[in-house]
């Protein structure tokens, strides 16, 4: 493996970021982190931590545009989110094969998705992670909405999408008018999507 400066920096970021979800883990059920404000406390803390995004990279925030975002399914073919849901909200989930917390949630987002009509929240996996991976896991624990896959760095899609320290999992709601309304760091708990998808629609 060629170990340059930035690869050792992303390790370090992602190290830093793994240490942060663990610390969130443990406390996701108190009612402070898991409030809408907790989690505001939350996001702000970590992009005050972040490290400066590369060159040319604007990570986005609560309010602003989603970020252009084109990625390949699993067979190849690449979905540009902006077009292929037009006018339809989004909840995009950025998770890995490889995440337990990740695993955990995936059943509670399959059962949201399963639940929304044609009119509904469009549920997006989108995987830091490799096809032959991704593939695999859901031949174990399928799902039925679209997933995404993108390598995971310094300037993927999650980071775009306001994931500064590259936390997973990680969740961003965005409205029918392509603006994203919130953004929520760790798992989902049973029975939380309807509420926290609820402004979106």
């Amino acid at each position: 493996m060629n170990v340059t400066p930035a690869r050792v920096l992303w390790v370090a970021v992602a190290a830093g970021g793994l240490g942060l979800l663990a610390s969130h883990w443990w406390g996701q059920h108190s009612p402070i982190v898991g409030s809408e404000a907790g989690q505001q406390a939350l996001q702000a803390a970590l992009e005050a931590s972040a490290p400066p995004p590369p060159a040319g990279v604007t990570p986005a925030r609560v309010g602003d545009p989603m970020p252009a975002i084109a990625l390949p399914d699993l067979h190849g073919n690449v979905v540009d989110l902006a077009t292929a849901f037009p006018q339809q909200p989004l909840l995009i989930n950025v998770w890995a094969s490889w995440c337990g917390p990740c695993i955990e949630e995936m059943p509670e987002l399959q059962r949201f998705a399963s639940h929304q009509g044609a009119d509904g929240v469009q549920v997006i996996g989108l995987a830091l992670d490799n096809a032959d991976d991704v593939s695999a896991f859901l031949a174990r624990v399928p799902v039925d909405y679209p997933i995404l896959l993108d390598s995971p760095g310094p300037a993927d899609a999650s980071v775009w999408l306001g994931n500064a320290h590259g936390v997973l999992p990680y969740s961003v709601l965005i409205g029918r008018d392509g603006r994203i309304i919130k953004r929520k760091v760790g798992p989902f708990a049973h029975d939380e999507l309807a509420d926290w998808t609820a402004a979106a629609r």
